[in-house]
């Protein structure tokens, strides 16, 4: 079973928590044992497990920003005339995608791990995120 997911974001390392949405896909397929794989289809934004609280979040933006700073200047934005070269950089390193297993209709997660969208893009947009649940 495949779904697409919309989700609407601010940009500049917004993050979605969209683990209660991929739960409802799950649980919609009816697949007691697989895996379900999250992918998001942009290069300045990505997917990743992470606990749900404030301080890790931003923890995690302010060490992508040391990693790739806005400020500094990117081929990409002299060649494109645009804003975002950091943006596609932070999405690559974090990647569009994420698989975990499935067992009786539930992701395995840990105890705190949570599933979220990142948005590194310097604009506000609608995202695409597929869902994927696969049968084992």
């Amino acid at each position: 079973m495949i779904e697409i997911l919309k989700v609407q974001t601010i940009g500049n390392c917004d993050m979605i928590n969209i683990t209660e949405r991929i739960e409802k896909i799950i649980g919609k397929s009816k697949i007691k044992e697989g895996l379900v794989n999250i992918f998001v289809r942009h290069t300045t934004a990505g997917v990743v497990i992470l606990e749900d609280e404030n301080g890790m979040k931003k923890d995690f933006c302010l060490a992508f920003e040391r990693i790739a700073p806005k400020n500094i200047q990117y081929n990409h934005n002299v060649m494109q005339n645009d804003d975002n070269g950091h943006s596609h950089i932070k999405g690559s390193i974090i990647g569009p995608t994420v698989s975990i297993p499935v067992k009786d209709g539930e992701m395995l997660l840990g105890t705190w791990q949570q599933v979220f969208l990142v948005d590194f893009d310097t604009n506000s947009r609608e995202r695409e995120v597929v869902v994927s649940v696969v049968k084992g």
